[in-house]
């Protein structure tokens, strides 16, 4: 205690306010996704999975697993395009351009908007109407008579999930290109050196000696952005409401508890939480490892 004590004194507010509020409620939420409290007068007894079973096998028209796969598609299009731009843009940084602080600035802002407050902004710029009826990016399709590039945007059953992912990766895009460009700026420049004296064409060096070296980079960037498309809500929310078309599970959550359904919002908040830690479980114990090791 004389060793630990002053240390444990220092640490016990926080830890107390973490094991409440933090773990102490992800308890109640599975106590509760495992009880039948499926109204507002509260639960009658325990049964076990099955809440987690009637969400993949006895859920209305396969809502749940309907907002899954509208999250995958989401998860993917965010991905995808956050990490090639910001890629692209830390590239065209690193490379050297005037006025590289401007725009900096210009990539990073974004970041500074809510979600909801960018995705008002997208609600107009992806408005569905056509022609007379064209708003937002249609209406500049319409004035510059391209016409054919008109979309329906998130109101399109086959793809708006993609088109919904869209203020993301514009919100998000600047934050992955920092992340790339601290990478860039931290590679030893006696590497690029040695690279130059072997004769290494620019190609090479970019393909052999600098994008290996950004891998740690990269995977941050994924789990970063990753996690946070799992979770997201005020965004979709913002842009499209709650609409079938664009449902994902933590809108699902929100629709359940508005109708006092507190175990089947239960039971979705915890398939989520185990979506998140698959991911973020396994970069916790690389890094963990890859830290031991140096």
């Amino acid at each position: 205690m004389r060793h630990w004590g002053p240390g444990l004194l220092l640490l016990s507010p926080s830890l107390i306010l973490l094991a409440v509020f933090v773990y102490g409620l992800i308890a109640w939420t599975m106590k509760v996704s495992v009880s039948d409290e499926h109204t507002a007068r509260g639960s009658e007894g325990f049964v076990g999975l099955q809440n987690y079973i009637d969400l993949f096998t006895n859920d209305i028209n396969g809502r749940f697993t309907h907002s899954l796969k509208n999250l995958l598609i989401f998860t993917v299009v965010f991905l995808g395009g956050a990490m090639l731009l910001g890629l692209l843009w830390a590239f065209i940084l690193e490379r050297g351009v005037r006025g590289e602080g401007f725009f900096r600035t210009i990539y990073l802002f974004p970041m500074a908007v809510s979600f909801v407050a960018s995705g008002v902004v997208w609600r107009w710029l992806m408005n569905p109407g056509k022609d007379a009826n064209a708003g937002g990016i249609n209406a500049v399709f319409t004035g510059l008579h391209l016409d054919f590039l008109q979309n329906t945007w998130w109101t399109n059953a086959d793809w708006g999930m993609a088109a919904m992912a869209m203020p993301a990766v514009w919100q998000l895009s600047g934050y992955v290109m920092a992340l790339f460009l601290a990478g860039f700026r931290g590679i030893p420049k006696e590497l690029r050196e040695a690279a130059a004296v072997d004769g290494a064409s620019t190609y090479r060096l970019y393909r052999n000696v600098i994008f290996p070296q950004l891998t740690p980079v990269a995977l941050s960037a994924l789990i970063i952005i990753g996690h946070m498309s799992m979770k997201m809500f005020d965004l979709i929310m913002s842009v499209s409401g709650a609409q079938w078309l664009t449902e994902v599970p933590a809108v699902y959550v929100w629709q359940a508890l508005l109708t006092s359904d507190y175990s089947k919002a239960a039971a979705i908040s915890v398939i989520l939480l185990l979506l998140v830690a698959v991911v973020i479980v396994p970069y916790l114990i690389y890094t963990n490892r890859a830290e031991k090791n140096r």
